[in-house]
This record gives structure tokens, sequence and C-alpha cells, in this order.
């Protein structure tokens, strides 16, 4: 007598499970040395104070190396172009990229035939004599057929410096002039996303900083003290009732607040007073309406096809900064994994985040219409450079002898805008950003965003996107501490920290037992507005390579639920300090190549078998129950 089918999954399923333990990760690598310990705030602000240096200094690579290849292609473009074609490509590519402020194409004799140029900085006598100097220096060297790269310098408020290449057959050179305000850029971004400041200020916005547990005011002096601080708008209030309020009751409490400012998301209410501050408002709704809960509207922050090959065969993209920095991508075995997957456009990963660069040639055919929660009439632009970065770790285009490689070559990025110019934003922004990207196709939302306050209307959000089978994946924040950060340390929610180039867990990054994974985060190139590239830390940075990785194995096996990615993920990993699970390393790093290998293995991998089978045999009973 044969066996019912169900007996032949309930064997197969506890097969599954006495496997589990072979496929659970070791490592025989020595453990590295944490930062165990908060560091003093000297010595904190020290530390991030050489990151952002090296930060920059990166960035500065990068951008000659960008230069670089502009020029060589300029000079191929000269050898197949005529004049009037040259001419225009010239000019749409200063348009494009404004830092590009000067060209001159010399003939073989040195002169100059061609000159395009736009408004430079006003310097100084002396830093006008340098610029000429720089000028002739590079005009002598392409002369002798020798490129030529001068130091930065100033001019002005920016940063300048000149490069001069000539061509392979010695009949062309060009010189250009390339602005460096970029530097400035990352050194203001880093200064926030690093919370080296007080940031954001008191007293802009009507910002109220208190501490996350007790809710008691404090002081946000310096940047250490962010660890300790939650913030949120002093004269807003967050409220869920128990029965939804009716028209009338709208008018009575507009008419004790005395406002017409009341905004809803889901069941949950934002509302302002110009005259009560928030224990007012919190007294207010208590005695008179008793609410299910009530919270401050908190501010979130920047936490900033091809022939298959073999299993051992490696990709290097053609991307030219891939090869010179982009170290992150082969720490975590990307290389190989793109053997298994490169990504499929119908897995949506959103990026919740400052906006992204719609224009960037990096990202060109990748992303998604997207939306702006801030103001909704507008495109979801990136006036921060934040999310710029973190769409192009996901999805920069690869292979396409530009920029950088991001980890996917095929996903399709879902830019959301929720956070504004200084960098921040809204529970009730935040929150209304992950339920539009919920409503719209993400199977991925990235959130390099974070706030030390457990906030119910955000974890309301959370929820609504989690029930709709949306992998969620946040970064734990750069302030060193053990203190959970939110959302990250949802349940709901895969929390990601991050690791430097030695994979030890960064000096900045935050730690604890709500930790899942960690991913490389020191120093991550990547996409930056207007054009360009820049180097930045942080749990920012770590955070979407994961996004990334969940979309590559929705990609590959889009049978699994959120859980078994997020499971999957933690057991498919290069476990680090101590053995399993701790709060410094979570599971440990990410790898892309072990992950992508589970994925593959089964419909679904053996790990899942148990719940997968059950979600089997549910399904068969709901046809023959109905």
């Amino acid at each position: 007598m044969s066996r019912p089918k169900w007996i032949n999954w309930a064997i197969a399923a506890g097969a599954g499970a006495l496997a589990l333990t072979l496929l659970l990760p070791t490592s025989n690598r020595p453990a590295p040395e944490p930062s165990a310990m908060p560091d003093a705030p000297h010595e904190e602000h020290a530390n991030k104070q050489r990151l952002k240096v090296q930060d920059v200094k990166a960035t500065d690579l990068l951008t000659r190396m960008d230069a670089k290849q502009h020029l060589s292609l300029m000079l191929e473009k000269s050898a197949t172009m005529n004049e009037a074609e040259f001419g225009r490509y010239v000019q749409d590519l200063q348009r494009t990229h404004d830092h590009i402020r000067s060209i001159d194409v010399l003939d073989s004799k040195g002169t100059v035939n061609k000159h395009f140029a736009k408004e430079s900085g006003k310097g100084s006598k002396v830093e006008q004599q340098k610029l000429e100097h720089s000028l002739n220096l590079a005009k002598k060297a392409v002369m002798k057929r020798q490129s030529f790269e001068s130091s930065s310098f100033p001019l002005g408020k920016e940063k300048y410096f000149v490069m001069g290449l000539p061509s392979k057959d010695g009949n062309k050179a060009v010189v250009a002039l390339f602005s460096q305000s970029v530097l400035n850029a990352v050194e203001q971004h880093q200064r926030k996303n690093l919370r080296m400041i007080p940031y954001p200020r008191e007293g802009k916005f009507k910002i109220e900083s208190v501490h996350p547990d007790t809710l008691n005011e404090v002081t946000v002096k310096t940047g250490h003290d962010n660890a300790n601080a939650s913030h949120f708008y002093e004269n807003e209030i967050v409220i869920r009732f128990r029965q939804e309020p009716g028209e009338r009751d709208m008018r009575i409490i507009k008419s004790d607040l005395r406002t017409q400012s009341a905004r809803k998301l889901g069941y949950t209410y934002v509302f302002r007073s110009e005259h009560m501050n928030y224990e007012q408002l919190h007294s207010y709704f208590e005695r008179k309406w008793n609410p299910l809960y009530m919270e401050p509207h908190y501010m979130y922050l920047t936490n900033e096809a091809a022939p298959e090959q073999t299993d051992t065969d490696v990709t290097i993209p053609n991307d030219i900064l891939f090869t010179d920095y982009q170290w992150n991508l082969p720490a975590i075995e990307t290389n190989r994994g793109w053997n298994i997957t490169k990504g499929k456009e119908d897995v949506i990963v959103a990026v919740v985040d400052t906006g992204v660069d719609l224009n960037h040639p990096d990202l060109k055919g990748k992303l998604l219409e997207g939306y702006n929660v801030v103001d909704p009439k507008s495109k979801p632009l990136d006036d921060v450079g934040h999310g710029t970065h973190v769409a192009g770790i996901i999805g920069a285009i690869v292979n396409n002898s530009e920029g950088v490689a991001g980890m996917s070559w095929y996903n399709k990025v879902l830019p959301v805008k929720v956070l504004d110019n200084s960098g921040s934003g809204t529970t009730y922004a935040v929150a209304e950003g992950i339920i539009w990207a919920a409503d719209h196709g993400a199977k991925v939302i990235n959130m390099s965003l974070g706030n030390y306050a457990d906030a119910q209307f955000l974890h309301d959000a959370i929820k609504y996107a989690f029930d709709r089978d949306i992998v969620l994946i946040a970064a734990t924040g750069n302030d060193n501490t053990e203190r959970p950060g939110y959302p990250a340390a949802y349940p709901e929610v895969f929390a990601v920290s991050a690791t430097d180039p030695d994979m030890n867990k960064a000096s900045y990054s935050n730690y604890g037992d709500y930790v899942d994974v960690m991913a490389p985060g020191t120093s991550i190139a990547s996409t930056y507005p207007n054009n360009q590239y820049a180097a930045l830390s942080g749990t920012s940075m770590a955070s979407p390579h994961v996004a990334a990785l969940a979309g590559l194995i929705r990609s590959l096996n889009p049978d699994l639920t959120n859980t078994e990615v997020m499971d999957l993920m933690r057991q498919s990993v290069i476990d680090l300090g101590d053995p399993g699970h701790d709060k410094y390393y979570g599971y440990g790093q990410v790898d892309v190549y072990k992950a992508l290998q589970s994925a593959s293995s089964n419909s679904a991998p053996l790990q899942f078998w148990p719940q997968h089978v059950r979600q089997q045999m549910d399904n068969t009973m709901k046809k023959y129950t109905k």
C-alpha cells in the first residue's frame, strides 16, 4: 500500500531538520577584537575625524580616476566625430557634469584648437597664478606625450585640480580644469552622517531632544551626545484613537488646539498646535480622548547578461573604479555570486531615503519613478547625496566602463524621498514612505536612517509592509553604542551593522543583541549627485549591501517568504567574533555566494523545508476544503 503524500512530506521535513546543523556557518578565523565599550567623547570624535579625512581622501582619488576616464573617452570621440559633433558632445558633457569647468583641445604643436569653459571660482592673485602655472605644466607635459595631474589647490571657496592627457598617436591632447566641490560636500555630509556635530541643531524647526527611554529633555552639545538622544517636534503629537473620530470629534479637537493641521496615515493622526507643547498636547488627549497610544512626532536622520561561468570563476566588471576602490564587493563574495544570479527587473528594491539623482549616468535605466513624501508635487530628487550613494551600492550599472558597479545588474531601484535637504525627516514622512513603497511593488525596502526612540506609529507602518511579505532592511547607527536604534531594532526588520576592510566591527558602528548581520561600511565608493562619485562611511552604507542581497535572493527564488529570506541571510554568513550570534557581529558578515547557493539548492532551501512543507500542505488543504 503506497504512503499518502503528506507522509513523504513529513519525512522530507524531518530530514531537512536533521541536516540543519550541517548547514550552519562555521569559521576557524581568529575572533577580531571588537570595539567593546563606547569611546570617551574626545576619543570618539578623534576616530570619526580620522574616518572623515579618509573618506575625503578616497573621494579625491575617485574624482581623479573619473576625470581621467572622461578625458580618455573625449580623445576617442575626437578621432571619430566631425567638428560640429565633437563640439556638441563636449558641451553636453559640461552641461551634465558641472565639475568639468574648462577643456582645451590641443593639436600636435600645442595650439589650442577648441576651448570650452564655464565660470569657475574667483580666487586671489596667488591662487590665479597657481591655476595658470598648473595649466602651463599640463600643456608642456602633453606635448611630450606624457599625462599630467596637479595637486589640489584652492580657487575661491572651492578646490580644483588640472589634468592633461595626450592621445595615443600624439596628434591631439586635452587639458582640463576640474572642480572638487564634492570634497566639501562629503566632509559636511560625514559630519552629520557620523554624528560628529549636534544634529539636528536645537531650535531649528522647533525640535526638542529627549532621552529615548524616559523622554526627559536632554541637551545635545556634542556629536557624542546623539547616542542618548532622540529628536521630535515640540508642538506636535502622534495619536491613534481607540475608535475612529467622526467629523464632529475632529472639529472639537481642531478648535481646542486652535489649529487646522491634522494629518492622517492609516489609522494614525499627527496633530500640531500653535499654543501647546508636546506635554500639554499629551495631557489634553489623555484627559479628553483616551487614545490607544500617544507619542512624539520623532525625526529620523541619515545613518548614511553574460554567459554563465563555473562556480570557481570570478566576474570582474569593467567599471573603472571597481578594481582599485570597491573592496567591499569582493569582500562579501559578490563577484562569485553573480555566477548564480545577477537579479531580475521585477524584483524591486525601494530606497527610503533623501531621494536619488535621477539623471546620474551610472543609474540610468535602473530607477523607477518613485515618490517624494516631502513634496508630493516634485520628483524624488536627492538634495543631500545620501540616497544617491545608497542607490548606487544597490544598483549602479555594471559593466558600462564607467564609475562603480552595483551589487545587482538588473533589479530596479524605487526612490522614495522621506528626508529633506537637511538629511532629516519626521515619523510621519518615513511611515508614509514605507507604506507607499509597500503599495507600489517593493519586494525589499532599505532604510539607512534611524532614531533611538521606539515609535509605535513607525512600527505600525513597518508591520504593514512586513505583513505584505516585504523584506525590511535597516542600518543600526553610527554612535558605537549598544542602545537599540529604530527601525533597525523592530523584530520585523533585519538590522545591519558595519565592518571595515579588515572584517572588524567598524569603530563607529552600533552593536547589540538585535543586530542580525554585518556588511562593509567603511569608505564605500558609490554614486553621488551631479554625476559624481564619493566614498562615504557609516552603517548607512552597510545596509544597502544586505538590501541588494535580499533582492538577488528574491530574484533567484521568488517562492521564499520574507522571513525565509532573512533566515537564509542570517545563516549564510562569514562567522565573526564569538561562534554563532553575538552582540558585536550579529551572526557574521554576509556572504553573497553562500546565500545564493543556499537559495538555489532547492525550490526552498533545505533549512526551510519544515515551514515550506507546511505551507504546501496548507495550500493543498485549502484546495480540497473549499
